[in-house]
């Protein structure tokens, strides 16, 4: 039987591991402290090893791994407001309306992640799995237990409102908006 759970365990780490830093960058956007984030990494590996024996061997690996994570965040955050109470903003009908300004090309990786991290933690969810992780649609809503078009909606608010934030952080650093031939 030891034999067995060796075999086990090197294929564990052969399909699992090579996809740790992925689940280590979302969980940080996800929960915005990377102490937390490393917490929950290892505790959806740990479940994620314990439940290997029920993995399906040729199915998709990460996105298994990512609803363990996802599961995971979900569990801390329930013990996170249990503890505190916090309202979040509501959105008013005026800031759907908002123009949407196109974003510039100059913007640094570290003015993206500032902006993500302004974006509600519905919509960052949806559009870290969908645009940096590249999970399909299908996925994603297995993944967070909610309709596909649930998803495209949180993706498409979650990328509009990533576009004014970073319109934003274009005009703060006066970085160019204007089309190549000068005309609006």
């Amino acid at each position: 039987m030891l034999f067995g759970r060796k075999v086990e365990s090197d294929s564990f780490e052969a399909v699992a591991l090579p996809h740790l830093n992925d689940l280590y960058r979302t969980a940080v956007h996800l929960v915005g402290d990377r102490a937390e984030a490393h917490d929950l990494v290892q505790e959806a590996y740990l479940h994620a090893w314990k439940a290997f024996h029920r993995f399906e061997p040729g199915t998709n690996c990460r996105a298994w791994l990512f609803k363990i994570l996802i599961n995971e965040v979900r569990h801390y955050r329930r013990r996170w407001f249990n503890s505190k109470t916090i309202a979040e903003p509501e959105q008013s009908f005026e800031e759907t309306l908002e123009f949407e300004p196109p974003v510039p090309e100059d913007i640094q990786d570290e003015d993206v992640l500032a902006a993500l991290d302004e974006v509600p933690r519905e919509f960052r969810e949806v559009v870290l799995l969908s645009d940096v992780q590249e999970f399909s649609y299908k996925e994603i809503a297995e993944m967070l237990s909610i309709p596909i078009g649930t998803v495209m909606s949180r993706l498409s608010r979650g990328r509009k409102q990533l576009r004014v934030k970073l319109a934003g952080y274009a005009n703060a650093t006066g970085v160019d908006r204007t089309p190549q031939g000068g005309a609006l």
